[in-house]
């Protein structure tokens, strides 16, 4: 499992660094404005429903229904599965698509009702809209392909997908004059070129996919029973964040593209840490319950978790007392001035707080998924969706905080989720902390308190630095900032016994005598 999260999480973590140099970038070249908030709104759009055609509902219910198959009735009956499967979200998705063409500023009069207020920054967002909207097919038939390597337990060339998206938009964002055109085509050759990646690494994996008629099979039409209540679960929050960018869209101008930035910061842990260990532990945990190995099951979703919060936990805390620094010394020039800094601070921290919860869900879900039950998901996920639209009605609108108190109901809700979906799947008795899990858990926590009591010493004696004018002091002083916490967080991780000596040396030592990788690596 440490092998496969470290494939994930690497490629995962490259992938995150380059969206973070591209929002850099972008924050730079646009700011904080009309086309900023336009081209945020566009790309999020086919985001929104790529999580229901293909990262959210669909994989979470083919990815264990494939790999449970190969497992009980061997690849080739496996693969008609997949054949039918790829014709059926083929077609869904070109109708799908052209819909979304021809309907899109109805759907932007719904998702940023704000936009309306000014004519042309509602043409201008609609353009950038009709732009992208294809990404949604090609990155959600990439997805499906990504499902069926992670399947068979080849993860590389599906973590490092995402990594072409933010390539194609930093080439953008290097012709000049940048404009929301370009970035929003780039988006689309972005999608083209990862589906033709994943076809070809498919195939390298022996996993060749045809393209049959369109056939329902009794699989299949499982397959679309299983997923139909994910759908309703993915539309729940994604109409969270839908509602999130309406009410944004009636804040003052730049609250869009604030929120955005934000979070794209945010994602960078969330991104490497909990996609990756979901991601890891899906295929396993769903072949340890269809063997019925309990135990071994437990132990998986503990590690995972274990795992999870040792990595999030001091991000958490590091993003939380440090949201001003990282803004000011990596975003503050350009468009992108103090005023910017002072108003996407306060939301990075707001986002932060719910950061924990978020990497929970991913890494406690794939228990209801790998049993085939989208349905509790679904209504949990509804449960929660209530509590984040009043909370940002209520804090995004009339609290005065705006794209702040949308932030932080975002992660109120969140920790809703989360605590909602652990305590049931206790109940259930699918799920309960091992006795080193209570051991390391609130070690794990107190390390990561420490580490922010530091954080706060070292950056006092730091902000010289920090506030240096050139570029190349600011950053040494944020890297001896970062260094420190890192530095002071592993120090009393192995004073508190979260991890051994004995058990690093263990697993170097394990490392260094395989024999054979078991993940694909990258050509």
């Amino acid at each position: 499992m440490l092998r496969r999260v470290a494939t994930v999480g690497g490629y995962t973590m490259i992938s995150r660094v380059l969206g973070f140099v591209r929002e850099i970038l972008t924050a730079s070249a646009l700011g904080a404005g009309a086309t900023s908030d336009a081209f945020f709104v566009a790309l999020r759009l086919p985001n929104l429903f790529r999580t229901l055609f293909a990262e959210g509902a669909f994989s979470a219910a083919f990815v264990p229904l494939f790999s449970g198959m190969i497992a009980k009735d061997g690849r080739d009956v496996a693969m008609r599965f997949a054949q039918d499967t790829f014709s059926g979200l083929l077609t869904a998705l070109t109708i799908f698509t052209i819909l979304g063409e021809i309907f899109a500023p109805a759907i932007l009069h719904v998702v940023a009702p704000g936009f309306d207020a000014d004519p042309a920054h509602f043409r201008l967002t609609v353009e950038l809209t009709r732009i992208t909207f294809p990404y949604l097919a090609f990155i959600s038939l990439a997805s499906f392909q990504g499902g069926l390597l992670n399947a068979v337990d080849r993860f590389a060339a599906t973590a490092a997908t995402s990594i072409l998206l933010n390539v194609f938009i930093i080439a953008a964002l290097l012709i000049h004059p940048v404009t929301g055109q370009n970035l929003s085509l780039s988006v689309t050759l972005a999608g083209i070129a990862q589906c033709l990646w994943l076809a070809w690494s498919c195939r390298r994996a022996g996993l060749k996919l045809g393209m049959p008629r369109l056939h329902l099979s009794p699989e299949l039409r499982r397959l679309m029973r299983v997923m139909l209540p994910g759908v309703f679960g993915a539309g729940a929050t994604q109409l969270n964040l839908m509602v999130s960018t309406a009410i944004a869209s009636l804040a003052p101008v730049g609250s869009v593209s604030y929120l955005a930035y934000a979070d794209r910061l945010n994602q960078l842990p969330l991104g490497v840490v909990g996609i990756a260990v979901a991601t890891a532990i899906l295929p396993t945990l769903s072949r340890h319950i269809r063997r019925g190995e309990d135990s071994a099951a437990l132990h998986t979703q503990n590690r995972g978790l274990e795992l999870a919060l040792l990595l999030t936990l001091p991000a958490a805390v590091a993003l939380l007392l440090e949201s001003h620094a990282i803004l000011q010394v990596l975003f503050e020039r350009g468009k992108f001035g103090p005023h910017q800094v002072a108003e996407v601070a306060p939301t990075l921290a707001a986002y932060a707080f719910g950061l924990p919860a978020f990497v929970l869900i991913k890494v406690v879900i794939t228990d209801f998924l790998a049993r085939h039950d989208t349905l509790t998901p679904v209504k949990v996920a509804a449960s929660a969706m209530a509590v984040n639209i009043v909370l940002t009605i209520t804090l995004g609108l009339y609290s005065g905080l705006a794209h702040v108190g949308i932030a932080l109901a975002t992660s109120i809700a969140g920790w809703v989720n989360a605590g909602s979906l652990m305590v049931i799947s206790s109940r259930r008795r699918h799920f309960s902390l091992d006795q080193r899990s209570r051991r390391s858990i609130p070690r794990i926590l107190l390390a990561a308190m420490g580490m922010g009591a530091a954080l706060i010493g070292v950056q006092h004696l730091l902000q010289p630095g920090l506030n240096a004018h050139h570029l190349l002091l600011r950053l040494i002083a944020l890297s001896s900032l970062v260094g420190s916490g890192m530095a002071v967080f592993a120090l009393l991780c192995l004073v508190l016994g979260v991890a051994h000596p004995r058990e690093l040396k263990r697993m170097l030592r394990g490392r260094r005598g395989a024999t054979a990788p078991t993940t694909e690596t990258v050509p």
